[in-house]
């Protein structure tokens, strides 16, 4: 079972412009079940969930308060792309926008399960082994005798 996760967008960087979040995403996995955090100093940005239209032309949309607490946190309900853009003029063609794709927590990659030895292989091992020695043993034995 994969637990969730919550991921502070930009990291230590936070939610700023002039910040690179395609490099930021790569290499995440979100999930239902998940949350972003964006935090930024209020008063300076603000958060909007747009569509992808609204998110490549950095366009506020026509619908929606932004978030503006500086630390906002939004959970990931629903599967597929989510897109989001600081409305703050100028910011988002900035670099200030985040896209990302969540997946259904049953397509998360399940752990590789350890498996013990087999007490067969090892056993054919060591068994071979004692064969050996006993061949070896008896060789030695004719040979003083």
């Amino acid at each position: 079972m994969v637990s969730a996760k919550q991921y502070v967008v930009g990291d230590d960087k936070g939610w700023t412009k002039d910040f690179d979040y395609t490099t930021w995403t790569a290499g995440k996995q979100f999930f239902v079940g998940d949350s972003l955090v964006f935090n930024y100093a209020q008063g300076s940005h603000n958060v909007f969930k747009v569509n992808g239209t609204d998110f490549m032309q950095c366009s506020k949309p026509l619908v929606g308060a932004p978030l503006t607490t500086g630390s906002d946190e939004i959970p990931l309900k629903t599967t597929g792309r989510k897109w989001y853009i600081c409305g703050v003029s100028g910011h988002c063609a900035s670099g200030q926008k985040l896209v990302i794709t969540v997946s259904d927590v049953s397509a998360a990659p399940a752990p590789t399960p350890v498996s013990p030895s087999t007490g067969a292989a090892s056993g054919s091992i060591i068994n071979a082994g004692v064969a050996a020695v006993m061949v070896v043993v008896g060789v030695l034995g004719v040979v003083m005798f």
